[in-house]
């Protein structure tokens, strides 16, 4: 069903996709759980994946830990992207109350940084498919973490205080002020950093690859 026709625009600017909405005419076979039930991303943008095929990983399920599973998946997928990387497996902080804290791994190597992408969107994706591969051998939600040489922690320092600094410009302006387009995960940092202020209060606007926070004062 298409739901917004594509535009060219004017010598290519203004120009926009078409918007469908597509319905699977044979349902899938039923499974023990669900992946869209099993796997879950940061926030409400995420495109989906389905993974058609069983990686080649053998793992031990029962005497191994999510990390584990989830390094021994992501070894595999860049040994086959022609990367030679060492990760490392840790556990984080949850992120929401009652949550399990989550595992992070953390890729290191040389010649990396095409895997991070523009803004982190090929790094995003990298996570994601490692998320559902794990979580299809566990049979369960994995709640794993992939960051890049650091970059997700370096970009979240940054974003905080971004979001610090322009909470304190909205106050001082007695204005809105609008942050540049991001993505889910980082749009929730700015939510997060500034949730407990009394001066000010934030919201996501926009919709797709145009969402972005916007930093309200409370006057």
């Amino acid at each position: 069903e298409v739901l917004e026709e594509a535009s060219r625009g004017v010598f290519g600017i203004g120009a926009k996709p078409a918007r469908v909405r597509l319905k699977l005419l044979r349902p899938p076979e039923a499974e023990p759980t669900a992946v869209s039930e099993m796997v879950e991303d940061d926030d409400e943008d995420q495109s989906g994946y389905e993974d058609t095929e069983d990686s080649g990983v053998e793992i031990d399920l029962e005497s191994a830990d999510d990390g584990e599973v989830a390094r021994q998946v992501l070894t595999e997928l860049l040994s086959k992207m022609g990367f030679e990387t060492h990760i490392t497996v840790s556990r984080t902080e949850p992120s929401r109350a009652g949550e399990n804290a989550p595992w992070l791994l953390d890729v290191t190597g040389s010649s990396l940084d095409i895997l991070i992408g523009r803004r982190g969107e090929t790094l995003s994706s990298l996570q994601y498919i490692t998320r559902l591969i794990t979580s299809r051998k566990l049979q369960r939600r994995a709640n794993i973490v992939v960051d890049i040489d650091g970059y997700k922690s370096r970009r979240s320092d940054r974003l905080e205080q971004l979001a610090i600094r322009m909470a304190d410009e909205a106050v001082r302006q007695e204005r809105t002020i609008s942050l540049e387009p991001m993505p889910p995960n980082e749009r929730r940092i700015i939510h997060l950093t500034l949730r407990n202020r009394e001066d000010v209060h934030t919201k996501s606007t926009g919709e797709g690859d145009a969402r972005k926070v916007t930093i309200v004062p409370n006057t």
